[in-house]
């Protein structure tokens, strides 16, 4: 006796047909796919893409000291790489120094430690900031750091209205899935909208927020809820820099996204597509944008930590491979490709350049790059996209309904939308009925591990013993009138970036300006969402 054929779906769970045609494709495609560098977009944010300007290949790297992250900072540059992008380290993240008890086995493990000014001068040592571009991971502590890097780029004589990067600074989705807040919500938006008003006031080239889904795929949220839980904090941020009063255009052409490129190729392909449509919409229709270019969506694409095995880690080449192909058929703007072993450990130098190697390889070699939105025109991408699109909006409505994504966040209701999705995901590994090379098929126990990377143990003590260095030298009166003024700033609403730059000048710490904040916003504990 037959059983019933398992139906093929999507990683997302979108049924899926065994051919594509014409009559797949909705009405007035011409309409939906505009052309690329118009809206609304779908084909791509500018007019020539990657024949004008390949992605910038920004591969994620930080770890111990900050010498030790120049060092890979330069080795990574050197072999090729074209933009930065900082790893910190967990003390970092939250606001602590590298000598607080709570945190002292952390210092530079996953990350840089950064205590001061001093320290963000050293990890570009020798880089001219005003001639990178360099993306932060960084969202409690955003202002501070961001902060410290303009101090460290006026002590290279750089002019700030230079200074290209991108600031993540998203902290709805440190509620939402990541976890690295510090302050309640609503002190931690008004920090988010004092950076992207500095920003928008004062550094024309650099992005002071990256709306993320990322860290939510990460967490295990499939396709479409990661395009439309992007688009619902895109909608809460937006309305938070309106009710502060800041003009529409003048902060939406520097809004940038940040999504994650996992392994279902045109899934992942048509996600992208979608999602720059429905900001378009967003921007024109909801917004009321005046430019063109605040409708415009422009991404960083992280491939997918994951989706890696330690097991069999090789074949994690092949994954990366796949997701950064994925990637630039979306038609992103810079993107991260995965180590082999970063299931396993920080990657080792030859790991990283491997995938430094994969996106230029795919850049230079493959062909994909040669054509304008390669997959435009084809049922079933076309399909796909809207499929995508239709479901996402759905997302986006039942958050909207619910309050909005903040009010949903406090009940702890889209965490378990997450949470739940992860737990489908793992049951499918589990039980075989979605495969996973390596790890329940094709399985050997060969037990081969490749060298790992091990982070210098010596390094966080000379962290503590460098930060204890400066601490003598510095002007304890300054430092403490710099953080009276900065906590004046905080309680009255007055932008704190300025402050907090004048406070990183004297020689406060990161952990003392975060304790100033800790002191005037309290420190959030997160609702237990079952």
């Amino acid at each position: 006796m037959s059983s019933e054929p398992r139906p093929v779906v999507t990683d997302s769970g979108i049924p899926l047909d065994p051919i594509y045609d014409a009559t797949s494709v909705a009405d007035d495609l011409a309409g939906r796919l505009g052309r690329p560098g118009e809206p609304p977009f779908t084909r791509g944010p500018y007019q020539t893409m990657y024949r004008e300007r390949l992605w910038s290949m920004r591969q994620y790297a930080g770890y111990g000291s900050a010498d030790d992250t120049n060092a890979r900072f330069r080795y990574l540059l050197d072999q090729g790489q074209t933009a930065l992008s900082v790893a910190f380290d967990l003390p970092t993240q939250l606001g602590y120094d590298s000598d607080d008890e709570l945190v002292l086995s952390e210092v530079g493990r996953v990350g840089v430690a950064i205590d001061s000014v001093e320290d963000m001068e050293a990890v570009f040592a020798g880089l001219p900031i005003d001639q990178l571009s360099v993306n932060f991971t960084i969202n409690g502590t955003a202002p501070i750091i961001l902060a410290f890097y303009l101090v460290a780029a006026e002590r290279q004589g750089a002019d700030l209205a230079q200074v290209a990067g991108t600031l993540q600074n998203d902290i709805l989705k440190e509620f939402l899935a990541r976890k690295t807040f510090i302050f309640p919500p609503d002190h931690s938006i008004r920090l988010v909208a004092d950076v992207v008003e500095y920003c928008s006031e004062h550094l024309p080239r650099f992005n002071g927020i990256s709306i993320t889904g990322y860290h939510a795929r990460e967490a295990g949220c499939d396709a479409v809820q990661e395009i439309g839980l992007t688009m619902a904090s895109a909608i809460a941020y937006t309305e938070a820099f309106l009710a502060r009063g800041l003009d529409f255009d003048a902060f939406a052409p520097r809004l940038s996204f940040h999504f994650s490129s996992q392994l279902d190729l045109f899934e992942e392909a048509s996600k992208v597509r979608a999602a720059r449509r429905m900001w378009s919409s967003l921007a024109l229709e909801r917004f009321g944008a005046k430019k063109e270019t605040s409708a415009r969506l422009r991404f960083f694409s992280g491939c997918s930590g994951a989706t890696l095995t330690a097991q069999q880690p090789l074949n994690n080449v092949v994954r990366s491979t796949l997701q950064c192909l994925a990637a630039v058929l979306g038609g992103a703007q810079s993107i991260h490709v995965m180590g082999y072993d970063e299931a396993l450990e920080i990657p080792t130098e030859e790991s990283v350049r491997l995938a430094l190697r994969t996106q230029q390889i795919i850049a230079h070699e493959s062909g994909v790059a040669k054509v304008i939105d390669p997959l435009a025109g084809s049922y079933f991408v076309e399909h796909l996209t809207d499929e995508i699109e239709e479901r996402a909006w759905e997302l986006v409505r039942r958050v909207e309904d619910g309050g909005g994504l903040v009010e949903l966040l406090a009940q702890g209701v889209p965490q378990r939308w997450v949470a739940e999705s992860a737990y489908r995901y793992e049951q499918e590994v589990r039980s075989g009925e979605r495969v996973k090379v390596g790890v329940n098929r094709y399985v050997d126990d060969d037990g081969v591990v490749p060298p790992l990377f091990e982070v210098d143990g010596a390094s966080a003590a000379r962290q503590r013993e460098r930060l204890a260095g400066r601490l003598a030298e510095r002007d304890g009166d300054a430092v403490a009138a710099a953080l009276a003024t900065l906590r004046t700033a905080l309680v009255d609403g007055t932008n704190s970036m300025p402050h907090i730059m004048q406070a990183g000048r004297v020689g406060a710490t990161l952990g003392e300006i975060a304790d100033t904040m800790r002191a005037v916003f309290g420190v959030y504990r997160e609702p237990q969402p079952w």
